[in-house]
């Protein structure tokens, strides 16, 4: 594997690279990540199975569309490629370390005006891309109770049931979600999409945003994540209301939105989460209720 990354970075590169230096900074559930580096350069490297290059194809994707926003740093990807048996994502080396304060409120100020950035009509993303290890559909659709209804809680719901988690029934649960979103019709924003504090760092280049999962979505679904298992900084929320301050209905809709993650927690990881989704599930998903303006 190491021969072919390089093989590989050198053509990327048009220079030639050969490793010298290679240290394990993390291995977690989902990847394994070093940083290698030559005489000259040094990049950060994310290593997994063969069968894992597309979730690394889609991760480049999400983090090239951020860079366009100029709105956050984020890292930038290098190459992706894969070996006979190992799928890898190369990007720059940044050190990083926790957020402070001051940062934290830079990085609220940063992703919102990211959410007020671009003109998209429709909800959804041009690929499929990957919450963690799961595959998050994004086929593009105009109202936003339907995108999030059926491809977000929906899709959740079956990949539970084929675990053998089942919440309620279906239908009724995505007629009611899509209910209790149907008078609410937020402009589409770009989103990191997984959005919690070990995705986020302080760099040499500023506050930084990475391991995104991008779409064209509401931007109250990044706020609402990054409240539910490791809240950023409360800087971070003064920040983002600073420049572009949450509407009215948004605490009521936290509960739906927390829930697309926490049923992605339930398949990949079972136990307590499997209970929090089904207290939030009887409380506003398996009645009907008022829409939520």
């Amino acid at each position: 594997m190491w021969q072919a990354i390089s093989e590989q970075l050198s053509d990327r590169l048009q220079r030639p690279f050969k490793i010298q230096e290679r240290m394990l900074i993390n291995k977690s559930d989902v990847h394994t990540c070093y940083s290698i580096s030559s005489e000259h350069d040094r990049f950060f490297i994310k290593v997994n199975q063969r069968e894992y290059f597309s979730l690394f194809e889609s991760e480049a994707a999400s983090l090239s569309l951020l860079n366009q926003s100029g709105c956050v740093h984020a890292p930038i990807p290098i190459h992706v490629g894969y070996s006979k048996e190992h799928a890898f994502l190369i990007l720059n080396y940044l050190p990083v370390k926790p957020l402070s304060t001051s940062s934290a409120f830079e990085l609220g100020q940063a992703l919102a005006h990211q959410h007020l950035w671009g003109e998209q009509a429709e909800y959804g993303f041009d690929i499929d891309n990957f919450l963690r290890l799961t595959l998050q559909p994004n086929q593009w659709q105009r109202r936003w109770c339907c995108f999030f209804s059926e491809q977000r809680i929906g899709w959740q719901l079956q990949l539970c049931e084929e675990k053998g988690m089942v919440f309620g029934d279906i239908p009724t649960i995505i007629d009611n979600v899509k209910q209790r979103l149907s008078n609410h019709h937020p402009k589409p924003a770009l989103l990191h999409g997984d959005l919690q504090l070990n995705n986020s760092a302080l760099s040499v280049e500023g506050p930084l945003l990475f391991d995104p999962s991008v779409y064209w979505g509401d931007r109250e679904c990044d706020l609402a994540m990054s409240q539910l298992f490791m809240p950023l900084p409360h800087s971070f929320y003064l920040g983002y209301a600073s420049v572009y301050p949450l509407p009215e209905g948004y605490e009521q809709r936290v509960p739906l939105y927390q829930l697309y993650p926490l049923l992605n927690y339930c398949h990949l990881f079972g136990g307590e989460y499997i209970t929090q989704a089904q207290e939030l599930i009887e409380r506003y998903a398996l009645q009907t209720f008022s829409p939520v303006d």
